[in-house]
C-alpha cells in the first residue's frame, strides 16, 4: 500500500470544501441578516503561495456567501463553485476542464456532501474535526481543525515533498 506521503508527489490540484474546512463551520448571524464566517490567514497564505508555484486550487461549496468568493478570488483562485447542490457535477467539470486525473487531486472535505468526491480522488483528507464518516474514508486527517490551518497543513506537506516550499537555506526568497 502506498503511503499518503508518496501520493503527494503526484499532486497538481487541491480541491477544498469551504464551511468546516476553510472555516471552522461557525456562522455568526448579524442583526442585518448577514452571516459572517472567518478564515485563517495561514490557510490563505498557503493557497496563494501554491497558486504562484503552479498548483491549481479550487473550491466547491454549497454556500453562497459572496464575501467568501471575493476572499478566494483575492487569494488567486479562479475555480470557485459556490451554491452547488451536487458537488460531483462541479468536480467532473474541473476534471474535464483541465484534463485532470484523479490521482493528481487532493480533496479536503469535512461532511457528508464531500464523500463521493473523496472516494474518487488520489488523496482524500479532512480536518481533525470532520464527521466520523468522512474521517473513516480519509487517508490523511490533519491534526488541525477546520478553519485553524488544516488547509495550510496539507498544502505545505505537498509542496515540501515536491520541493516547492521555501528553500530553508534561502532566507531572501519572496513571493
Amino acid at each position: 500500500m502506498i503511503s499518503y506521503k508518496q501520493k503527494l508527489n503526484n499532486i497538481t490540484t487541491f480541491i477544498l470544501d469551504i464551511d468546516g474546512v476553510l472555516t471552522d463551520g461557525t456562522v455568526t448571524l448579524m442583526p442585518t441578516g448577514e452571516m459572517v464566517r472567518t478564515m485563517h490567514t495561514k490557510d490563505g497564505y498557503a493557497i496563494q503561495f501554491a497558486i504562484k508555484k503552479g498548483f491549481r486550487v479550487a473550491a466547491i461549496t454549497g454556500g453562497r456567501d459572496q464575501m467568501v468568493v471575493e476572499r478566494l478570488k483575492y487569494l488567486g483562485m479562479t475555480d470557485i463553485y459556490s451554491g452547488v447542490h451536487d458537488k460531483w457535477d462541479a468536480y467532473q467539470d474541473l476534471i474535464f476542464s483541465y484534463n485532470l486525473k484523479p490521482e493528481e487531486i487532493v480533496y479536503m472535505g469535512d461532511d457528508m456532501p464531500d464523500i463521493d468526491i473523496m472516494k474518487d480522488v488520489g488523496l482524500a483528507c479532512c480536518p481533525n474535526d470532520a464527521v466520523a464518516d468522512v474521517r473513516a474514508i480519509s487517508e490523511y486527517i490533519s491534526l488541525l481543525n477546520g478553519g485553524e490551518g488544516c488547509v495550510r497543513d496539507i498544502i505545505e506537506q505537498t509542496m515540501k515533498v515536491q520541493r516547492k516550499w521555501y528553500d530553508e537555506a534561502d532566507t531572501t526568497q519572496s513571493i
